[in-house]
């Protein structure tokens, strides 16, 4: 029978590609000599800004001033490491924070994504991201491999909240988590959070399997096997 399978982003599906030599490498396109060091620090700010402030980025223009924001912390933090970055303008921060910015799926989603499909399952992602959750799903190739998606800006709640879970239902047609499961690599934001929706859940650990898996949580090292638990 089918399911409803929900799906995370970051992690699960895709990875961020190495952003700071890009950064390094914009930076100098533009102007200023940035060093591995200064740049890693400085961002290590933003991608920490980022995720405590992603929900503000509703819409287009909301998501342009989420950016700006964004920048301004990563400009701070270059000037902090000791990179001088006075000359450049603001909106050229932005363009090479952007720049920097890459993900990429990881190697096996492509293929369980189109096996889960072929089955007739129904796939949405639901992801701790800004309304960009779509285009980054564009960008990737993955848009086209799944039947919807739903960021944590979107749906006014968060993961591990329910509430994510049960918007990611309805896009889906689903009134309940009977017949869904939830795929994503956080105990805390994914496994918690689709329990507490009433959804099947499985980890998706890429890296060490973490302590305090639950029982009756199924722990996978990739997409590969998904299809065969959803049966």
């Amino acid at each position: 029978m089918a399911r409803v399978i929900t799906l995370d982003a970051f992690g699960t599906l895709v990875e961020l590609a190495d952003p700071v030599p890009r950064l390094v490498d914009a930076l100098a396109a533009r102007g200023a000599a940035v060093s591995a060091a200064q740049a890693g620090a400085a961002l290590a700010e933003e991608i920490a800004f980022y995720r405590a402030h992603h929900d503000a980025g509703v819409d287009a223009a909301s998501l342009a001033r989420l950016r700006e924001r964004c920048a301004g912390v990563l400009r701070d933090g270059l000037e902090r490491a000791g990179a001088d970055v006075r000359a450049i303008a603001p909106a050229a921060i932005v363009e090479s924070l952007l720049a920097a910015l890459r993900f990429r799926p990881f190697a096996d989603v492509p293929g369980a994504l189109a096996e889960l499909r072929a089955a007739g399952h129904r796939l949405v992602v639901v992801s701790n991201w800004d309304v960009s959750l779509h285009e980054m799903l564009r960008t990737t190739g993955l848009a086209a491999l799944v039947d919807g998606a739903i960021s944590s800006a979107e749906a006014g709640a968060r993961k591990p909240d329910p509430a994510i879970f049960r918007s990611a239902l309805a896009l889906a047609g689903r009134d309940d988590g009977r017949r869904a499961l939830h795929a994503g690599d956080s105990l805390a934001l994914d496994v918690a959070g689709a329990r507490a929706a009433g959804l099947d859940a499985v980890l998706v650990a890429r890296g060490p399997v973490a302590d305090g898996v639950p029982a009756g949580v199924a722990v996978l090292g990739s997409l590969d096997g998904l299809a065969s638990l959803a049966a």
